[in-house]
């Protein structure tokens, strides 16, 4: 049923109030909103580390030197960043403009036609359309809304719960589901071969082709009065094996990596692509989960398309391979299930981030992010 209460609890209505100040509840804490500047600026300047653009049109290159070349490049991002801009991925710019333009379509919606897939996570029904619940002690939310479901293998689909407005959004993220599912493997595969390990091995690891799921969540982040003290979604890392972002070409993601928070340049026709806890794991921390997070602006709206690729939640266990552990490596992670890890991030103690008090207040803050998860890693995982 839609509700003023409903539609009262969205960002988008906030934001659209006429308000120049943002209630408490979004005010983020002093030591979270370090390197919080002008974003536009950021994105614009050259100094400093920069996320690494990988192209993959040499990917399967019939030259043995030029493949290798290419494909050494994504394992060392995926060693060194553990986040990365595709280029040249296989994917065809009409098809992402087509997804793009229907999600844009839907969010473009009023509120109250958008009520209509309303999600109710209080009864479990976590896909649809809804707004990020209070994730920590203080109840601090995160200036976003958003759209969740899952998107692949066609027979875990609820196309029930997807939008019938616009007509080509069904046809148009199904299509991309599925050609995404296809560079997917193709990432696992070099990703494996990076590990010493046989082509298909992480993929197997993570569910397979019957078993591995994609779920999509389109984040759409309003404009807000105060950008300075809000976060669209605060620091985290991915539970995920790989997460695939495409967004409006608006900057807002920032990453922390060499003791500061770096903004991700926006790349024309590129994916941006994270490297999950379920691959740090499997890879005993070889590959990177990076801490990152999504920053707003008063100028303009920011979407992005998130897609999560994730193992079943109790039929594998996680832990570092066998081939990645030795007596000088050892395993630094525990066996658990998919989804006892993700409990795990969600109930761990601030105690156990073992951060030392003589740390600067900024790192303390995204550590313990990083070792503690937001609700949102409960409904991205549930299928």
């Amino acid at each position: 049923m839609v509700t003023a209460a409903s539609i009262g609890s969205r960002v988008e209505s906030l934001a659209s109030s006429g308000i120049s100040t943002i209630p408490k509840e979004y005010v983020r804490p002093e030591e979270e909103l370090v390197n919080i500047g002008d974003i536009f600026e950021d994105e614009k300047s050259t100094e400093g580390p920069q996320v690494p653009t990988i192209d993959l049109k040499e990917i399967d290159s019939d030259d043995i030197k030029v493949r290798e070349k290419c494909r050494e490049d994504l394992k060392e991002a995926a060693v060194e960043w553990g986040v990365m801009h595709l280029i040249n991925h296989g994917i065809s710019d009409e098809l992402m403009e087509r997804v793009k333009k229907a999600g844009k379509a839907f969010f473009d919606l009023p509120i109250e036609q958008k009520e209509k897939y309303a999600n109710d996570q209080a009864s479990g029904k976590i896909q649809g359309y809804g707004s990020k619940l209070a994730n920590n002690a203080s109840g601090q939310l995160e200036w976003e809304d958003y759209f969740f479901h899952c998107v692949y293998p066609e027979d875990k689909r609820d196309l029930s719960i997807w939008p019938q407005t616009p007509s080509d959004y069904i046809v148009a993220t199904s299509e991309y589901a599925k050609e995404l599912r296809g560079l997917a493997t193709k990432i696992l595969s070099i990703l494996s071969l990076g590990l010493g390990l046989e082509e298909g091995r992480l993929e197997k690891e993570v569910g397979g082709l019957e078993e591995l799921l994609l779920q999509m969540k389109i984040n759409y982040y309003p404009k807000c009065p105060q950008p300075e003290l809000a976060l669209g979604v605060e620091a985290h890392t991915d539970i995920s094996a790989l997460t695939f972002i495409l967004h409006n070409m608006v900057p807002g993601l920032q990453l922390f990596y060499g003791g500061k928070w770096v903004t991700a340049k926006c790349v024309p026709n590129s994916i941006v692509m994270h490297i999950g806890d379920t691959l740090e794991i499997l890879s005993n921390g070889k590959y990177k989960s990076i801490l990152h997070r999504g920053l707003v602006n008063k100028e303009k709206v920011r979407i992005s398309w998130a897609v999560f690729c994730e193992p079943p939640k109790e039929k594998i266990i996680l832990k570092p391979l066998p081939e990645t552990v030795s007596e000088e490596e050892p395993a630094i992670f525990p066996p658990r299930t998919f989804f006892e890890h993700i409990q795990h991030k969600l109930f761990r103690q601030s105690q156990e981030a073992l951060v030392s008090t003589k740390e600067s207040a900024a790192l303390k803050s995204t550590t313990e992010s990083a070792l503690k998860s937001t609700k949102e890693a409960a409904l991205i995982s549930t299928n």
